[in-house]
């Protein structure tokens, strides 16, 4: 595998663990190589492993779906013409009460 790519390569957070056990057992320095990690990554996974644990290993942003957050966009829209609608239909109503039928303001 002597070429780089340009590929990152995604772990989960047991894969994480399971790197840094190796290291600690194995040498740092060897599977670094191994798994083609920089030495500043697995710094970084080792301080927040010793910090908060399994859960420090896990990505913190989720992921949105670009298709969900469409959908929650046109939601929001649909949402407030809804909203508009009802007020319209409110202040028609209120008006209705207040106009007696028969009498045409001139």
């Amino acid at each position: 595998m002597g070429t780089m790519t340009t590929e990152r390569r995604k772990f989960t957070p047991e894969e994480r663990l399971s790197i840094l056990q190796e290291g600690e057992r194995e040498g740092q320095a060897s599977t670094i190589r191994k798994y083609h990690i920089a030495p500043s990554l697995y710094a970084r996974w080792k301080r927040k492993y010793l910090q908060e644990g399994i859960y420090g290993l896990k990505d913190k942003h989720k992921k949105i779906d670009p298709e969900l957050r469409e959908l929650e966009l046109e939601n929001e829209r649909l949402k407030r013409i809804i909203a508009k609608q009802a007020l319209e239909i409110e202040v028609k109503t209120e008006l209705l009460k207040k106009t007696p039928i028969g009498q045409k303001k001139r």
